[in-house]
């Protein structure tokens, strides 16, 4: 959902920390000397999570339509809740991991990643005074790129109880219904944890600082990461993306402390070492450099979209059958990963293996997550169906 995501950028970035990862609480860190914003220009917008929960008039109105009023009233708060937003009489949300946003906007929209629906739903179980609990979905990271980014998501969801199932006991999972929005295949297998409602704020602000660097628009990715890190200084994921946005702008040495400072309360991330890396050799520290990367490679030997990496290299030389090999690989470690399935696609066709090629198009656009992808699959799916 939500991301939400924990990012890299290629060639540039490494893996840049956004979404729903979490971290056992700890001491918060110090954190004052990780910003320098006398080097950054100001802001374009206002840079704030005030208002993130906050019910719009458009909302308030949509509590009091006869619909919501029946579903709460026949079915009780917390499945009523649902089933208005969620089901096919209902609000009818499109789940789009395009762009992250508050409960007004995303309710607007209609559409929303994980975190953004999290959010909304929240905000509505506020207003009929149902208790919330926000949880970490420990599942394997899921890998997928956008415009050159490579994009890891972890999962977030929540669970709604009264307030006298939950004052009865307020933990226990037969008092809760638990909302999850475009559940990865295992998560109902998988354990959670449960995560506070800053941690979620935190993670609002830090994918907001990680899609500013999408655009590249780094005085403004620098804020809101900056805001992120003040939020919840435990929330590596903040620091990794602070991190990032200094790397990106040349400032080597403030990477450099950020992303040590990061490992310091997360010694075994890959990602953050990777990030490193790059800035040690930028810096003239190579052989600090060279340590930390074999270090890397030996707790992850395959790093995500390895395989792709490859099949691009054998589909641009006309090696159409190593690039399926490589990209039904990268199809095995994330079934649900639309451009891998593209890809593939994309290969089985250059053998003439049109058959295949149609069906890896439409699970592409069954796992699509925004509307461009949607119509970029759909296109394409029946240009295969006109070829037969």
């Amino acid at each position: 959902m939500n991301i939400l995501p924990t990012i890299c950028v290629a060639g540039l970035v490494g893996l840049l920390g956004a979404g729903c990862a979490t971290s056992p609480p700890l001491p918060p860190p110090p954190i004052s000397d990780l910003f320098s914003d006398d080097t950054v220009r100001p802001p374009s917008q206002p840079v704030t999570a005030a208002g993130l929960f906050d019910l719009s008039p458009a909302m308030k109105a949509h509590l009091d339509t006869e619909h919501f009023r029946r579903e709460v009233r026949l079915k009780g708060p917390e499945l009523g809740l649902t089933d208005a937003l969620y089901a096919k009489d209902g609000l009818q949300l499109t789940y789009d991991n395009t762009a992250t946003r508050d409960a007004a906007e995303t309710f607007t929209s209609k559409r929303g990643n994980c975190l953004s629906l999290v959010i909304m739903t929240a905000a509505f179980a506020k207003a009929l005074k149902l208790n919330v609990m926000y949880h970490d979905v420990l599942i394997d990271t899921e890998w997928s790129r956008a415009g050159g980014i490579y994009v890891g998501s972890n999962h977030v969801n929540l669970s709604l109880a009264t307030s006298e199932a939950a004052n009865f006991d307020l933990f226990k999972s037969s008092n809760r219904i638990t909302v999850d929005f475009m559940p990865p295949a295992q998560a109902a297998k998988q354990r959670t944890v449960n995560i506070s409602e800053n941690m979620i704020t935190a993670m609002y602000l830090n994918n907001r600082a990680a899609e500013e660097l999408f655009e590249r628009r780094l005085d403004d990715a620098y804020w809101w990461a900056r805001a992120a890190v003040r939020q919840d200084p435990n929330l590596s994921t903040a620091l990794n993306t602070l991190g990032a946005v200094y790397q990106r702008r040349g400032q080597h040495l403030m990477a450099e402390r950020v992303f040590k400072r990061a490992l310091q309360r997360q010694p075994e991330d890959v990602m953050l070492m990777k990030n490193l890396v790059p800035v040690l050799h930028d810096l003239g520290k190579h052989d600090e450099s060279r340590a930390l990367a074999a270090r890397a490679a030996r707790l992850e030997p395959e790093p995500p979209f390895y395989h792709f990496q490859l099949g691009m290299q054998a589909l641009l030389a006309e090696n159409y059958a190593e690039a399926k090999k490589r990209f039904a690989r990268e199809v095995k470690r994330s079934p649900f990963d639309h451009e891998m399935r593209y890809w593939l696609s994309i290969a089985h066709l250059r053998l003439g293996e049109q058959h295949a090629a149609r069906k890896e198009m439409a699970i592409a656009l069954e796992n699509s997550t925004s509307a461009a992808a949607t119509e970029r699959y759909s296109a394409k799916l029946a240009h295969l169906r006109a070829l037969r």
